[in-house]
């Protein structure tokens, strides 16, 4: 089971810090977004064996993910954020073992998904 929070409204360049905590064992957890009118996409993945961060081009720079292994927790925390940020935030985790951006970013690898937490960022 995985519970997510941390979203809010923001101006843009403003920070949020989203968690999102796992009931169980997780190989990786993920943090995926979708923006009204548009598909669900990657945002970046943390695998817990090596605390390995796997993030998309759009968010270097700006997001960071890390991971408390005593709290099973993995957080994405977003700075400078901008209008087009706007979007529902997902996290999801795996038990499997899988390798590669092209892998860590199929939804379909993932069981397991959290409810989702809206960050809204206005201009």
């Amino acid at each position: 089971q995985l519970q997510a929070s941390g979203g809010g409204l923001v101006q843009a360049g403003g920070s949020l810090r989203l968690s999102c905590a796992a009931s169980g064992r997780t190989s990786v957890l993920t943090w995926f977004c979708q923006a009204p009118g548009k598909e669900r996409e990657w945002v970046g993945s943390f695998r817990w064996s090596g605390s390995l961060i796997y993030d998309a081009e759009f968010v270097k720079g700006r997001f960071t993910i890390a991971g408390d292994s005593a709290k099973n927790t993995v957080f994405l925390q977003m700075n400078a954020l901008k209008p087009e940020d706007t979007a529902v935030y997902y996290c999801a985790a795996a038990t499997a073992t899988f390798y590669g951006i092209s892998a860590l970013s199929d939804q379909g690898r993932y069981p397991y998904w959290g409810q989702g937490t809206q960050v809204t960022v206005s201009s």
